[in-house]
């Protein structure tokens, strides 16, 4: 199977998105390369890690790197394919780091753009929630929602999964 260059992913929190983007890797046959954007604080980030890690099983090359996609992004050849899970833990990142999200997403964008191998891209989709109670929260659904809209207007394919279902939002279901 062959992918677009760009497919973007989204759902909920523990809606299969994850697990649906790995399929679409493994099934195009070529090296896989996942990026991993979570840092590990605590115990409980360790375990939900290494369970994905045990999930994914073995052939992938992994590059974590919780902020610099341009670096990321380049250590991916052309004949790879990558999986960049999740540009939800890095716009985390960025916002606790303080760092101007317009030019970071700026960032992100052109690196997707340049690189030169199939990226699929997994990303949370918050808005159908409830309003987050503090500012933080606040600021962080609403450059979520503005992240998504960017990546999906980028993306040759957007699929959305619920309870491990994928629905075609831009282009054919992979």
């Amino acid at each position: 199977m062959s992918l677009p260059k760009l497919t973007l992913v989204l759902g909920g929190a523990s809606s299969g998105k994850s697990a649906f983007a790995e399929r679409l890797i493994i099934a195009t046959s070529l090296p896989k390369v996942y990026i991993a954007t979570a840092q590990v604080w605590d115990d409980e980030m360790r375990i939900k890690v290494d369970r994905h890690r045990d999930m994914r099983g073995q052939g992938w090359r992994t590059v974590e790197e919780p902020m610099n996609m341009v670096a990321a992004l380049s250590e991916v050849k052309e004949d790879e394919v990558a999986l960049l899970d999740c540009a939800t833990l890095w716009l985390s990142n960025h916002l606790l780091a303080e760092n101007d999200l317009a030019q970071a997403q700026d960032v992100l964008l052109h690196a997707l753009e340049v690189c030169p191998a199939t990226v699929v891209v997994v990303s949370n989709e918050v808005g159908s929630g409830i309003v987050p109670e503090t500012p933080l929260g606040r600021r962080f659904r609403d450059a979520q929602g503005q992240l998504n809209q960017k990546l999906a207007e980028k993306a040759d394919s957007v699929v959305m999964v619920t309870a491990g279902l994928p629905f075609a939002l831009k282009g054919p279901l992979p």
